[in-house]
C-alpha cells in the first residue's frame, strides 16, 4: 500500500483540494489502512512539487475532518476508518440543529434548510 497522488495543474480545484480529497478518498475506501504513516509535510510536498504550505493546509483540512492524526514527533497517520469522519459530521449536524433551534426555525424548517444544503452539495439526484 502507497499513497498514490496526481496533482492536476489545470483542474479547477486547488492543489491543497486534491491532496485532501485523494488521501480522503483512500482513507475511506481502505486503500490507505488505518494506522498507515502519511509522508512528512515537507517530503510530501517534495515529491509532488508543491510548497510545504499546500500539503501542510491539506494535512490540517484532513485532521479537522478526522481521517488523519498527527501523533508529535512520531508523524501522520491515517485515523481508524469511518468512524471519525460519522463522529465529526455527527457534531456538525448536532452544531446546525442548535442553532437553528436558538434561531427560532421549527423541525420542518431546519430539515427543510438541510435538505437544500445537501441538494447544493451533491445535486439534485440524491
Amino acid at each position: 500500500m502507497t499513497l498514490k497522488i496526481d496533482i492536476d495543474g489545470g483542474a479547477g480545484d486547488a492543489p491543497y483540494e486534491q491532496v485532501r480529497a485523494q488521501i480522503a478518498e483512500q482513507a475511506r475506501s481502505g486503500a490507505l489502512p488505518a494506522g498507515y504513516k502519511l509522508p512528512t509535510v515537507r517530503g510530501l510536498a517534495e515529491s509532488l512539487g508543491l510548497a510545504a504550505n499546500t500539503v501542510a493546509k491539506a494535512y490540517r483540512a484532513l485532521e479537522g475532518d478526522g481521517v488523519i492524526e498527527t501523533r508529535g514527533r512520531n508523524g501522520t497517520f491515517v485515523a481508524a476508518a469511518g468512524d471519525a469522519a460519522a463522529r465529526a459530521v455527527s457534531a456538525e449536524a448536532r452544531g446546525f440543529a442548535e442553532r437553528a433551534r436558538r434561531l427560532g426555525l421549527s423541525q420542518e424548517e431546519a430539515l427543510a434548510a438541510a435538505r437544500d444544503a445537501l441538494r447544493a452539495v451533491y445535486g439534485s439526484s440524491r
